[in-house]
Formats: C-alpha cells, structure tokens, sequence
C-alpha cells in the first residue's frame, strides 16, 4: 500500500469515526416545547421567549447550540444553572423544548426599530 492510500484510509476512519459520534437531532415538538420551558421554570432565568438577562441567564434562541451541547450542558451545568437529570426533564422532553428554541425567530434589526433610530 501507498503513502497515499494510507492517508487516505486513515481520513476515511477519522472522518466516519466523526460523523458515527454525532447525536442527530431529534424530531421535536415545538408547541409542547414552549409549554414545558414554562412550566419547568426554564424562563425563570432565560427569559420566555429565551432571551436571556445578563444577572440570570443566556439567550437560548433563536439559534441554540447543537442539539448535543446543548444536551450535555442541560444535564451537567456549569455556573449556577441547576441540573436537570433525565429523571426531571425526560429525553423526549428535552427535544420539545430544543424544537422550541429553534422555531424562535430572530429578532428585528436595530436599525427596523424607529425609537432606535
């Protein structure tokens, strides 16, 4: 075997290794999402349409973090955000509320807004 071939099979291990590790996102419904993120207290810090505050929380939307991140953070915080195990936020439930961060618009421009003019 080439020099060549070697790299290339060992890119094609590394690339497959990547895409194999990846978690998809899953299917979620946005609706129930924004109920639960009430009802879990979620807004309590981001605000309820996740908009964040600087003393409380960050802006969760309208363009969350991938869905694995955001995950990982959920059930292992750092900072003061409490965590959230499976046992009080189901997976399913998770992605409710992930569906709900990504159908969040983005907010108008500065520049749209006539009092910002």
């Amino acid at each position: 075997m080439g020099t060549r071939t070697l790299v290339t099979l060992g890119l094609t291990v590394v690339v497959t290794a990547a895409i194999a590790g990846q978690v998809a996102t899953p299917a979620g419904d946005a609706k129930n999402g924004k109920k639960l993120f009430a009802a879990d207290g979620c807004y309590q810090c981001h605000g309820y349409e996740a908009q964040g505050a600087a003393p409380t929380g960050p802006r969760l939307g309208p363009k969350p973090l991938a869905f694995p991140q955001f995950s990982k953070y959920v059930r292992q915080p750092t900072g003061q955000m409490p965590p959230y195990t499976v046992k009080s936020i189901p997976d399913k439930d998770l992605a409710d509320i992930y569906a709900f961060l990504q159908s969040l618009p983005a907010p108008p421009e500065a520049s749209s807004i006539a009092v910002l003019r």
